[in-house]
């Protein structure tokens, strides 16, 4: 299922953004001219029990020491190939943020607060969808824990 669909089916007030090809979190910001900050990066990783889905700043990188104290075993970040046939659906190598729609489950950064706006890639590199952070987290209902580094 599309994010904006899942999004128009529960009637979550959101916005689509479509912007030249993307294939970073940063370089969406920069398209869409807006400061890293403003813009969610998702990403796949595999831990002890499994594929699961990460969001934080695009400014930010993922802390997987502090993902496996957490989770009580190592992490690692998926493989292009993984993330291809867990996200077969969508344009190789993007990431949208809905884990649910994929059955994985999805950590939050503490750092985004509820009610920031959050923009993250869609289906495709040339689409971003933008929303409250609040939002996602009803749709979603995310872990949040401490994991990025600046």
């Amino acid at each position: 299922m599309r994010v904006p669909t899942y999004l128009t089916d529960r009637h979550v007030p959101f916005e689509t953004i479509f912007h030249p090809p993307a294939f970073s979190a940063q370089k969406r910001a920069k398209y869409m001219h807006v400061p890293g900050r403003q813009v969610a990066k998702c990403v796949l990783l595999s831990g002890p029990a499994g594929y699961f889905l990460v969001i934080l700043p695009a400014t930010h990188r993922v802390d997987t020491d502090a993902l496996a104290a957490f989770l009580g075993g190592p992490v690692r970040l998926a493989t292009p190939e993984e993330v291809a046939a867990v996200f077969s659906d969508c344009e190789w190598g993007a990431v949208p943020p809905f884990g649910t729609l994929y059955g994985l489950p999805t950590v939050l950064e503490t750092t985004l607060e509820p009610g920031a706006l959050l923009t993250f890639e869609g289906h495709t590199h040339a689409e971003a969808i933008r929303m409250r952070c609040r939002d996602f987290e009803e749709l979603e209902h995310p872990v949040r824990l401490h994991f990025a580094q600046s």
